[in-house]
């Protein structure tokens, strides 16, 4: 057990919400299990895996004692945060709203995860690679970290998608018809409504969402490290960060980049998906602003 700040409150982390690291020593072998045999439990990833030590205070270590190159604003005390939003899936495909239902990466979404490895490979090192503790985030992370020489994959439940209540595994196209009250609070502006059907508020997504980043900043100051997420939470950031009124589309296998220095967050780039030129990505994205 362990505490952490969420906003003004201190509030108890549940074992659900712990911190796991799984070590990738033979990442060859896990990324050919998780892209050819999508039917695997997640039972059986865990069981690949070695479970590390944990510190005092109940986080799993980083072995991050490799030689590391920064960019110049990293050198200065700028904690540089790579954001990613998983690759397509079956579900993106289909037009079927996800939330914290799993669905996994299709061909395409395959191979998004190689080509965001390959440009995170060569640009400035990362000391560490964290994911949302959904398959599609994390099958994303575990190419992406054995790219960056990278032994492990972090996994924290609040980067997970936001709940979305009645509307999870409906289509985009019949949400207003079959949960009009649902769909109806998904898009209000009203941010303290809560999705009907167990969901979240945005206020509750944001409020998580931006404590597990600010914990993240404050861990690897001065370092940079790389998120794998999800299009609810990456607008959430966004939002919070710009105040801006909308966050437009948020495409799959996106790169974002955002910096955190004295208690203050900037945006550096977003929505970056110039790595997919040969590989193809939806248009639509994902898009909590306007109704499909």
């Amino acid at each position: 057990m362990f505490f952490f700040p969420r906003g003004k409150k201190v509030i108890k982390a549940e074992p659900k919400s712990t911190y796991h690291k799984y070590n990738c020593t033979n990442t060859h072998l896990s990324i050919f299990l998780f892209f050819f045999s999508s039917d695997l439990k997640l039972l059986h990833f865990v069981s690949l895996f070695k479970r590390q030590k944990t510190n005092s205070m109940g986080h799993e270590c980083i072995d991050a004692s490799k030689k590391c190159k920064f960019s110049d604003d990293v050198k200065s005390g700028v904690t540089e945060i790579v954001l990613v939003r998983h690759g397509e899936t079956t579900w993106n495909a289909a037009g079927r709203i996800q939330g914290q239902m799993e669905s996994d990466l299709n061909e395409i979404g395959q191979k998004q995860a190689v080509a965001i490895a390959d440009r995170l490979g060569k640009e400035e090192r990362s000391v560490a690679v964290y994911s949302s503790d959904l398959k599609r985030a994390k099958d994303t992370a575990l190419m992406i970290a054995e790219t960056c020489f990278c032994s492990e994959v972090i996994e924290i439940p609040d980067l997970k998608e936001r709940h979305v209540g009645s509307l999870q595994g409906l289509y985009w196209k019949e949400g207003a018809e079959k949960e009009p009250e649902a769909y109806s609070a998904f898009f209000s502006s009203q941010n303290h409504l809560e999705i009907p059907g167990g969901g979240e508020s945005f206020d509750q997504l944001c409020e998580r969402s931006m404590n597990a980043l600010e914990q993240i900043a404050k861990k690897h100051k001065g370092e940079r490290v790389i998120v794998v997420t999800h299009g609810g939470v990456l607008r959430a950031i966004y939002l919070m960060i710009t105040k801006a009124s909308s966050a437009g589309k948020l495409l799959n296998a996106s790169v974002n980049v955002v910096h955190y220095r004295e208690e203050k967050w900037i945006i550096d780039s977003w929505s970056d998906v110039s790595h997919l030129s040969s590989v193809g990505f939806l248009q639509r994205g994902f898009d909590g602003d306007s109704k499909p």
